[in-house]
């Protein structure tokens, strides 16, 4: 009988802890769907006029120092932006501001507006991150419960942006660790993700469409899913280089950073030179295909997320030009997420890889679109499940295989310096488990200037 009882109340109690994130899930939602939404028209606002007023390319130095001065005086902690967040998820303490989210939206349509290569994931997180704290402080939540909120906050944020409502409840999961998964958030995460997409769309925000071609030569079906063993040693191969391409984003970032901050002074004068080099690239190359989003391009034969999916539509180092602009860009302190020039990125490399193998373009452009953005932020089940609400299901094993191999090529490294590391990629590398991939990259840094000056002595 006791037993019996034990058993209702367990379930009463399940039943209780879901309604109250149902509830506390509606007010995070509805604002982060809402900020999210004016976030996204004002970015098509200032991508049009960018693409219709070139000149403003010219003032991105400007902007730059703009943006600089208003985090200097008016930001308070929001400077860390993303890792802030991830850093109060862990350890809350001295919170998320409230400013943060007017902030980073104006400077992140700033950055746009005058020619900044940078994305929109992460000013969606920081914005839902620092109104789901606001919400933890008004109702005076526990500790581990303005955790759970914040985790909230970026679900619906990641779901808002991109409209992908499974993968960004995964996602806000997912990116807290590498290698281990908090489940006890699942269901709030889920959905957060779910009503901030949908209170995004009742704005009337609508999301690009991308789409890869079922009709491919040789097609089987294991499962109910399409297989080709020869297409699958592409992918796997297609795997290893959107891995390394994004270890290789990561690390450029990180170090342009590090050593901006440290050899430019005053510090003003870094997001200044940012700006120049961006200018020079831009110039040099002759085009404006590495500026701002990339999601489309009006300018024919531009080069665009939405034209990898075609033969032809990328040159063949679209994917490095696409690195450089957004290293510099984020690194030099202008403001803008990761995740779209991660797409970019991919997609195009995908592009190269697919002409130079055979395989099919708009197949191969979505699994880098998908595969670069797992091994830069180590979320490869949320990566996974993105591709399937993106491009359908048929190519799922394809999806799962370019993304676990990217999450382990792109070796401890991440665009999160706050992602903390509980579980080692393999046995035969040492880390200290918990540390964050900050300290990772310190330590890199070290033993690289370890073996050069041994290399010097010799």
């Amino acid at each position: 009988m006791i037993r019996k009882l034990q058993h209702h109340f367990e379930h009463l109690a399940i039943a209780g802890h879901l309604l109250k994130w149902s509830l506390l899930a509606l007010p995070v939602a509805a604002a982060a769907g809402s900020a999210v939404a004016l976030f996204l028209w004002l970015l098509d606002r200032a991508t049009d006029a960018r693409w219709q007023h070139g000149w403003l390319l010219w003032l991105l130095p400007l902007c730059g120092i703009v943006i600089h001065l208003l985090y200097k005086h008016l930001g308070k902690n929001s400077e860390a932006g993303n890792n802030l967040i991830f850093e109060e998820i862990h350890e809350p303490g001295g919170g998320v501001p409230l400013r943060m989210t007017p902030l980073v939206l104006g400077t992140t349509i700033l950055t746009h507006l005058f020619g900044g290569s940078a994305g929109r994931e992460g000013t969606a997180v920081q914005m839902g991150g620092s109104l789901a704290h606001f919400f933890a402080r008004l109702f005076r939540l526990e500790r581990q419960d303005v955790r759970v909120m914040l985790m909230m906050g970026v679900a619906a944020g990641f779901g808002a942006v991109f409209g992908t409502v499974i993968a960004g409840a995964i996602f806000a999961l997912e990116v807290q660790a590498v290698g281990r998964i908090h489940y006890k958030a699942l269901l709030p995460c889920f959905l957060a993700s779910l009503l901030g997409h949908l209170v995004c769309s009742a704005w009337g925000i609508a999301h690009t469409t991308y789409t890869i071609s079922s009709m491919l030569a040789g097609a089987a079906q294991s499962n109910g899913f399409h297989f080709n063993g020869i297409l699958m040693l592409q992918v796997v191969a297609a795997g290893i280089a959107f891995g390394l391409a994004g270890f290789l984003f990561a690390e450029l970032t990180h170090s342009i950073r590090h050593w901006g901050q440290r050899l430019v002074k005053p510090a003003w004068m870094l997001p200044a030179l940012g700006g120049i080099l961006i200018i020079s690239g831009t110039l040099l190359l002759g085009t404006r295909d590495y500026l701002g989003l990339g999601v489309t391009n009006p300018l024919p034969g531009g080069i665009s997320i939405l034209s990898a999916f075609q033969p032809g539509g990328a040159d063949p180092f679209s994917w490095w030009w696409k690195i450089l602009f957004t290293a510099i860009t984020l690194g030099t302190g202008f403001k803008g997420g990761e995740v779209t020039p991660l797409f970019f990125i991919g997609a195009t490399l995908g592009n190269t890889i697919a002409s130079l193998s055979g395989a099919p373009t708009d197949l191969m452009a979505g699994l880098g679109f998908i595969a670069v953005f797992a091994g830069a932020t180590n979320t490869p089940i949320a990566c996974t499940l993105m591709g399937v609400e993106l491009f359908g299901g048929e190519f799922l094993l394809y999806y799962a295989t370019a993304c676990f191999l990217a999450y382990y090529f792109s070796g401890h490294s991440g665009i999160y310096s706050s992602q903390r590391l509980a579980y080692a990629k393999t046995d035969a590398l040492s880390h200290q488990q918990n540390q964050t991939l900050g300290d990772t990259h310190r330590q890199r840094r070290q033993q690289r200037q370890s073996l050069l000056k041994r290399w010097r002595k010799s």
